[in-house]
């Protein structure tokens, strides 16, 4: 444990004890603690992920086309990058933004893998995304809402995901400690882009979920980096003056509990953590009934509300299975209706994903029941971010389909099923 505050340390020997009085002036960009965040993510935007836009995927006419790594490597380099021209330039627009503040929200949470920043020898991922990113700061600017960014991709790849970048059988992000130092780098330059605009970025998340359950070694090298992390993020002058920019670190799919500690302690402020609820994930969520859907979210606001950082649960669903075409990965069957490696069917999928219009009044009755219980529990804690705004052939996802159909109300503070968790 000894080893963990390294960064701590070196801040202390290059810039002397007075970065410790500096290090209690503190001011957010948001009254995080005392105001709830609301907010979405813009996923499938900056980094693609099958289910969100089968179509970019389906029209590649190449079925080994299942991340971002591929999109680039299996096909021509002109052809990738119009088309992930094309989609940058048209799937997130000033108007979501707009749409987005019209519903209430005060936050949107952006993921950005590190190709948009660096790419290395043999890596073939296509550049572009940086001018969308500072485009969607200035959007986010114009409308008053808060920005968040998102490391969702490591070199490596931290989680094996296609939302990674990179889908890959075994992580690689944590065992080379080059992967390591070249996100460091990049969470450098995304600190020092955004280290005077506190008020429109007051959040930088420095890596999205880290699989801490492959190994203790993944999760020995992620705490290592939080501490890191907090250095390049709190401290991007090269001085003792700090800026005000909160890190926001992933759990690692861990127990809040198992954080109990870690940068909590006065010296390391204006770090926050995200957790992601998903019920969906495994045989026995899917088989779950709609109440037991419910009753689980509920659940968990005792120990949101008790935790000893600010929690923000960074994504969740009102979807209650995994029927999404690709949501498991391009070409691989949902649990929910047995067509994944393993699984034992549980229903059909149809009319449980899809188009909205396809949904009977009450699935979207309990849609509305189960975000209700996901907002109220959730707001136990600091507040929330849904995944995600926007999705191709998945409404029961999609905050916008939300709004248009009735499940998500047009004020998120416009319960009504407030006793729905009892």
């Amino acid at each position: 444990m000894a080893r963990f505050p390294r960064a701590i340390n070196l801040i202390r020997a290059v810039l002397g004890l007075s970065f410790l009085s500096s290090a209690l002036a503190f001011t957010p960009g948001f009254p995080y603690g005392s105001q709830k965040v609301r907010g979405v993510n813009l996923g499938g935007w900056l980094v693609l992920e099958p289910w969100i836009t089968p179509s970019l995927f389906d029209n590649t006419g190449n079925a080994n086309i299942v991340d971002e790594w591929t999109f680039g490597s299996l096909q021509s380099k002109a052809t990738a990058t119009a088309a992930l021209t094309n989609h940058w330039n048209t799937w997130i627009t000033e108007a979501d933004f707009a749409a987005i503040k019209a519903a209430g929200l005060n936050h949107v949470r952006l993921p950005i893998g590190y190709w948009a920043f660096e790419v290395g020898p043999g890596e073939p991922y296509i550049q572009g995304q940086l001018p969308y990113l500072n485009k969607a700061i200035t959007w986010a600017t114009n409308q008053g809402l808060k920005l968040i960014i998102d490391l969702h991709g490591a070199p490596g790849s931290q989680n094996g995901f296609d939302n990674s970048g990179h889908k890959v059988p075994t992580p690689q992000w944590h065992s080379n400690n080059t992967n390591v130092q070249r996100t460091d780098a990049i969470i450098k330059t995304i600190a020092s882009m955004v280290r005077d605009n506190p008020t429109n970025v007051p959040i930088i998340a420095p890596l999205n979920e880290p699989a801490g359950f492959v190994s203790a070694a993944v999760l020995s090298v992620t705490k290592q980096y939080w501490y890191d992390s907090w250095g390049n993020i709190r401290f991007p002058y090269g001085t003792s003056q700090q800026s005000n920019t909160v890190e926001l670190i992933h759990d690692a799919f861990q127990p809040l509990s198992y954080w109990n500690g870690v940068l909590t302690s006065p010296t390391y402020n204006g770090v926050a953590m995200d957790t992601h609820i998903y019920t969906i994930f495994s045989v026995p969520e899917v088989q779950m009934t709609q109440a037991q859907h419910i009753s689980t979210v509920c659940g968990k606001q005792s120990s949101l509300s008790s935790f000893d950082l600010w929690v923000i649960v960074g994504e969740w669903t009102p979807a209650a299975t995994d029927c999404a075409k690709y949501l498991n990965g391009r070409g691989v069957g949902s649990r929910y209706d047995g067509s994944y490696p393993g699984s034992t069917r549980v229903g059909s999928c149809t009319g449980q994903t899809g188009a909205a219009s396809t949904f009977s009044s009450s699935y979207k009755t309990f849609l509305r029941q189960f975000w209700e219980a996901q907002v109220i529990s959730y707001e136990k804690g600091q507040g929330w971010i849904q995944w995600l705004w926007k999705a191709e052939n998945a409404d029961e996802w999609s905050y916008q389909a939300g709004l248009a159909n009735g499940w998500i109300p047009q004020n998120p503070t416009n319960l009504m099923f407030p006793n729905v968790c009892g």
